[in-house]
Order: structure tokens, then sequence, then C-alpha cells
């Protein structure tokens, strides 16, 4: 199952790192837990291929603490190799894995 979106770069702080991530649409988020179900890995993450640009990677989505909220890391290679950064837009192109 392939989902293409667009979404703003995003940044998490944590003790001493960052992350950068794109937030999954509502619609999507609603597909991901209804395919995904009981089936959900660590800390109700779900595995994906994830699609920027030119940039193919493997990754988990993970859930944002809300109910059905979830997001995309975006790893800083990636992010070097497109040239975007925090408060930018990418079109996301997001596969599920192990379903």
């Amino acid at each position: 199952m392939e989902f293409r979106f667009d979404g703003d770069l995003w940044r998490w702080e944590s003790r001493r790192a960052f992350y950068t991530f794109v937030s999954l649409p509502p619609e999507v988020e609603d597909h991901v837990l209804m395919v995904a179900g009981d089936l959900l890995r660590g800390w109700g993450s779900v595995r994906v291929e994830a699609r920027i640009g030119s940039s193919t990677f493997a990754t988990s989505v993970f859930p944002l603490g809300d109910e059905n909220a979830y997001a995309l890391p975006v790893k800083r290679a990636v992010r070097d190799a497109l040239g975007v950064g925090v408060g930018d837009t990418v079109s996301v192109t997001l596969r599920l894995l192990d379903f």
C-alpha cells in the first residue's frame, strides 16, 4: 500500500539531540492504523519505505502520543542530499512494509 502527500519538516528536541520529522496527514494515519492493526512494532511504530525527492530509505513511522497521530523521521543525510531543512515542504511517497 502506497501513499503520497506533502508535509512540512519540523524539529523535535530531546535531552541532547534533535530529530526532524514530517507529520502524516490524518487520512494516511487512519489507513496506517487500519492496515497495521494489532501488528504494531515497538513504541507503536510501523515499518515503511519512504521516498522524498531522489532519496529512498527504510525507516518506521512513529506515534506522536496523540491518538492516530504519526510522523516520519527524516535523517540528516537525506535532508542534506536534498538541500531541505526545518520549515521546508517536502513531497513524500510512503509504502508500508510487512503488510
